[in-house]
């Protein structure tokens, strides 16, 4: 294990985390907040840290990074920059207790939404930004690591996109991967700025379109406003979120291919099928059941089911009304999307729908081979044959998935939770979901939750946002192993 590489490159993540904090501080200047202070100090602590250790590793060869150093880079790469990002709120005093900063901090780059502030609006504008930008960052760097790195480290479900994402071959971490990354990022800075000025058509400020746009794009849910999206009443604006969360929560590979012209791979391509079926099918669903107990007409009725429905799935994880008042029967379809998630490669979290339409396909195809024994009967994606060491990866995700989900529920049952609290926590922090049930429900927040359990949600939120087997490996004994 070269520890000094690993440092090297976490340490280069810091300094760059360490800049970003001052981002912030014009909107500080333009709106008269007394938050620099609190920004600069944190950017220089951050920044000195990191430029300390890289200068005691600036020597270390990165042609020496591999998969056992991916796997630590990855996990503490997050949770140094969630580390470090809690002091501009620890240091101004917004969010005084850092258990509570730190989980804020979780939240936003695991791009989860799960919050412990009570009034946001209270919030400096310069804070308010950070807290945004953290999720636009953990949402395109999510898209790199599961489009352009986890393949490489034999993670996730992105080893069937490979082929066809720009550049990336096989050659560990190096120049195919800095072309793709800039590929992505393209894209995600163009829908970005897209958002952003349909957002300002709809008359929202230009410092809540940026925000909203940021966290939107990354499957976030962080809002500058304490009633989430509902603070906004424009339909136009509801139908901007809608738009922008769908396209989050589709595969960045497709994206690229859209815009070459390569339409085709959308109508191939067997998630983006179901991923856009299924939230037809649950809008349409959610509609029927609540349209005769609620006051809304038509149009608004499809329109609040279509945008809890994508909020959820994509793990976005905006609200602009209390689904948990809307018929009993939704509540239960609400807590289901929680286990959804978006498409692999977009900055969606949860289990994602290849994983799911691969178990679905495979568990089909074993009644057959119960038929017929001697037959070799593949599993089939994108109409090429699913190889059985994917199938075996996707089954363990799901089983390691459900288990730790279960432990986790029970443990903060323990702790002194309800149930439905105990399951909606967990399940909204480990699918980075945001809003869950009981009282972490959609109008609430997790400020009232005891220390211990907002530690144990933070590293469901880790969890679930680098695919689990990421940081699990970590505490392998084998991985230690030479």
């Amino acid at each position: 294990m070269n520890f000094k590489v690993v440092l090297k490159v976490i340490s280069l993540l810091l300094i760059l985390t360490g800049l970003l904090m001052l981002s912030g501080i014009p909107f500080s200047i333009y709106y008269g907040d007394d938050d620099i202070i609190a920004l600069i100090i944190s950017a220089i602590i951050t920044s000195s840290v990191g430029l300390l250790a890289w200068f005691g590793t600036r020597k270390s060869d990165d042609r020496e990074l591999g998969k056992r150093e991916g796997y630590l880079i990855v996990t503490f790469g997050w949770v140094s920059m969630a580390l470090f990002g809690a002091l501009p709120f620890l240091i101004y005093g917004a969010i005084p207790n850092y258990t509570d900063a730190f989980f804020e901090t979780m939240s936003g780059f695991t791009t989860t939404g799960a919050t412990i502030l009570e009034d946001i609006e209270v919030i400096p504008h310069g804070l308010l930004f950070w807290r945004s930008l953290t999720q636009w960052l953990g949402g395109m760097g999510i898209i790199v690591l599961s489009i352009a790195i986890l393949p490489l480290l034999g993670i996730g479900g992105m080893q069937l996109f490979a082929a066809e994402v720009p550049g990336v071959t096989k050659d560990k971490l190096h120049p195919r991967i800095k072309e793709t990354a800039k590929r992505l990022w393209g894209i995600y800075v163009i829908f970005t700025f897209t958002e952003v000025v349909l957002l300002l058509v709809g008359g929202m400020s230009l410092f809540d379109a940026i925000n909203h746009s940021f966290t939107t794009m990354a499957t976030g849910g962080f809002s500058t406003k304490n009633a989430s999206t509902a603070h906004f009443a424009s339909p136009f604006i509801q139908y901007v979120f809608i738009l922008f969360m769908f396209l989050a929560g589709m595969n960045f590979t497709l994206h690229y291919l859209g815009f070459h012209g390569k339409l085709s791979f959308f109508k191939h391509n067997t998630e983006f099928r179901t991923y856009l079926f299924f939230i037809l099918g649950a809008t349409l669903f959610i509609t029927l059941l609540h349209l005769s107990e609620v006051a809304f007409n038509w149009e608004e009725s499809v329109r609040q089911s279509l945008f809890h429905v994508i909020s959820l799935v994509t793990t976005t994880g905006y609200v602009s009304s209390d689904y948990e008042h809307w018929a009993p029967f939704s509540r239960i379809i609400f807590f289901i999307l929680l286990f959804v998630g978006g498409c692999a490669g977009s900055t969606g979290g949860g289990i994602k729908f290849v994983r799911h339409t691969l178990l679905f396909k495979n568990s089909i195809l074993e009644l057959k081979r119960l038929i017929h024994p001697r037959a070799v009967i593949p599993v089939r994606f994108n109409e090429k044959a699913v190889g059985p060491d994917i199938i075996s990866n996707v089954q363990a995700f799901f089983i390691f998935y459900i288990m730790i989900f279960v432990f986790s529920a029970a443990i903060l049952s323990l702790l002194g939770l309800d149930f439905f609290t105990a399951i909606g926590a967990t399940a909204t922090c480990l699918g980075n979901v945001g809003p869950g049930i009981g009282t972490v429900g959609p109008l609430n927040n997790f400020a009232h939750l005891p220390d211990i359990v907002k530690w144990i949600l933070s590293f469901l939120m880790l969890l679930g946002r680098l695919e689990l087997f990421t940081v699990l490996i970590i505490f392998s004994p084998v991985y230690w192993k030479s």
